[in-house]
């Protein structure tokens, strides 16, 4: 993509305007991203608390149900690979408005909805425009901001991800209890709008960059495959064996197989496969995809544990976990910063051990009893790690390809990032009943595949509690291989940069210059 057909000022070259870049307008194209960008979390946050009450009202099964949640992030998976190719042919700016009104129209329509098919076919909508809003909203911040910056502004992302899962939970199951579940998706309106007006009138016009053809088929291969995958893994309930589960990854794994083959060899594919040969960009991916499948796989985990478990509600589920989603949006803040004057290495390296460390030191606690303060206190840890480690990894990636590389390399972390997740998720659900199925007894744990959580949810509170610390277990087995996934990202971080970014807006475009070649 060409820069000097791809102002981020008019009138201005990128490089110029780059370099000279007055901070307000910076500060402002960076709030109008934030605003965009917390949207679309806190919209992965604050349904799981609804799924519940949607299917008493409408009647349908939790097998059906959970395809709110997995239909808006197969959606994500799918939009996601095409952005590259749509911020070249439209421009970040048209493109970054046409998301967001997308993502509010699906709000609004999900709000209205009157069964669980069309609430399912409404959330699909909103991941279409959602799955856009992160990685355009990053290539717009990337561009606005002084390279030796990078890892700063990268940082202020780090405001969605704080506030997102820290009242997300705590506004659902307030909206659900006091309200009704439509506001869940409703409460997305006002925001919208005030996110459209800021985008309109605050972010930078820029025209369509080098015409690039799409790659069709490498878009019908890619995006198919990765829904294919996902469905898969946890269309099972922990039979991978199954039919209904089997053909699903065969079949994905067939089309993301032939994608790679494609991508790697025609001269303009969907997403550049090449960036992952250069190791400055692939340790930073690699380590995103692992320590991602096993955090944002365990985001499933934590408010069943509380509530099935311990007992508690979803607005309880909510405040317990405001420690950890501090300890991590504060330090996110401050290794952002760090990454710009100290080795992207050292800070990554840190920040997995003390996230695995304190994860380690969650898991290994896990019971039907123990201290709320001992458990809150680890993952305060571990949130602490992951402040030290997913943005400044980003800002890793992004910093080490060239400008015209930006939009492909911002599109391939955010996919990375998703789908590693989407696996984590799926994986976990599956290990987790799988780990029910052996510890509990057979009257809880036997019949329909998942039909263990359902029973659990259906008992009272005296016969939960009489099966508490078999469920404990039972989650203990599962968070182990989360822990473990985090554990094998130190593998490719320590392949990070163990040299400090290049000084001033030179060192940093020659450092980029360097890594094109």
């Amino acid at each position: 993509m060409s820069t000097a057909t791809e102002p981020v000022t008019a009138g201005t070259t990128t490089d110029t305007a780059t370099a000279a870049a007055p901070g307000p307008r910076t500060a402002a194209v960076a709030a109008v991203v934030v605003l965009g960008s917390l949207m679309t979390v806190l919209d992965t946050t604050i349904v799981n608390v609804a799924l519940n009450r949607l299917a008493g009202d409408f009647g349908a099964p939790l097998a059906t149900i959970q395809w709110v949640t997995t239909g808006y992030t197969l959606a994500l998976a799918t939009v996601t690979p095409v952005t590259a190719w749509a911020i070249g042919r439209f421009g970040t700016r048209r493109l970054y408005l046409a998301a967001l009104t997308l993502f509010v129209l699906g709000s609004a329509l999900a709000g209205a909805a009157w069964d669980a098919p069309s609430l399912i076919a409404f959330r699909v909508l909103q991941g279409l425009g959602g799955g856009m809003v992160m990685p355009v909203g990053m290539t717009v911040l990337v561009r606005a901001c002084d390279p030796a910056r990078t890892g700063r502004t990268m940082s202020v992302l780090g405001i969605p991800v704080l506030i997102g899962p820290l009242a997300g939970p705590v506004l659902g199951g307030w909206l659900v209890d006091e309200a009704s579940w439509r506001w869940v998706f409703l409460v997305n309106l006002p925001l919208g709008a005030l996110a459209l007006i800021l985008a309109a009138r605050l972010l930078p016009r820029d025209g369509a960059g080098t015409r690039r053809r799409l790659d069709l088929p490498g878009l019908l291969m890619l995006s198919p495959g990765l829904a294919a995958l996902i469905y898969g893994l946890g269309a099972g309930h922990g039979h991978l064996a199954a039919a209904g589960s089997l053909l699903p990854i065969l079949a994905g794994a067939t089309l993301v197989a032939g994608f790679v083959v494609r991508a790697l060899t025609v001269g303009e594919p969907l997403i550049d496969l090449r960036l992952l040969a250069r190791r400055a960009f692939a340790g930073p991916a690699a380590t995103i995809a692992l320590f991602g499948c096993g955090y944002f796989g365990s985001m499933l985990l934590l408010p069943l544990y509380y509530q099935l478990v311990r007992g508690q509600s979803a607005t309880d589920v909510g405040l317990l976990g405001i420690p950890q989603a501090l300890a991590t949006g504060i330090t996110m803040q401050f290794s952002g910063r760090l990454s710009d004057r100290f080795a992207p290495g050292r800070i990554v390296v840190t920040g997995t051990v003390l996230a695995a460390t304190g994860f380690l030191g969650f898991t290994v606690q896990v019971a039907a009893d123990t201290p709320y303060p001992h458990l809150i206190a680890a993952l305060a840890v571990m949130g602490t790690g992951i402040g030290m480690t997913l943005m400044p990894a980003m800002a890793a990636a992004t910093r080490s390809v060239a400008p015209t590389e930006v939009p492909a390399a911002t599109t391939l972390v955010t996919i990375v990032q998703q789908v590693s997740g989407s696996v984590g998720t799926a994986l976990m659900s599956v290990l987790l009943t799988g780990a029910m199925a052996d510890r509990l007894p057979t009257t809880v744990a036997g019949g329909e595949a998942g039909g263990a959580l359902a029973t659990v949810q259906g008992l009272d509170g005296a016969a939960r509690a009489a099966l508490a610390p078999g469920l404990a277990d039972a989650f203990r087995d599962t968070y182990g291989w989360a822990v473990a996934l985090l554990a094998l990202a130190l593998l490719p971080a320590l392949s990070l940069s163990r040299q400090a970014p290049g000084g001033g807006a030179a060192g940093s475009a020659k450092s980029r210059r360097v890594h094109t070649s």
